[in-house]
């Protein structure tokens, strides 16, 4: 098992949604089924490459960023996908990646 922080949907403790930008979201398959330990990426509108975390056994990730445009992008054995996400300000920001 990874030892990488649990990325399940519940937002940590102080989290202050008027001040911080949070994307969270879930990996699926071709099937809609939650894929476990996907590499999730997070890329800045120039396509550079910004953070990574593994998705959660319900195929949950987060990230903490800032306003803008992103792409997420999951890499797992079931297959790759992306998503792009534009955030204007802070708050809760929800996607879903399809990985094929």
């Amino acid at each position: 098992m990874c030892g990488a922080p649990d990325q399940a949907q519940q937002l940590p403790a102080g989290t202050d949604l008027t001040k911080e930008t949070v994307f969270v979201g879930r990996v699926v398959g071709a099937d809609e089924q939650p894929v476990a330990g996907a590499f999730v990426r997070l890329l800045d509108g120039g396509g550079e490459f910004t953070a990574e975390v593994v998705s959660s056994a319900s195929g949950d990730f987060r990230f903490f960023a800032g306003p803008g445009t992103w792409t997420v992008r999951a890499l797992s054995r079931s297959g790759n996908g992306e998503t792009r996400l534009t955030a204007s300000g802070p708050g809760l920001h929800r996607a879903q990646v399809a990985v094929a």
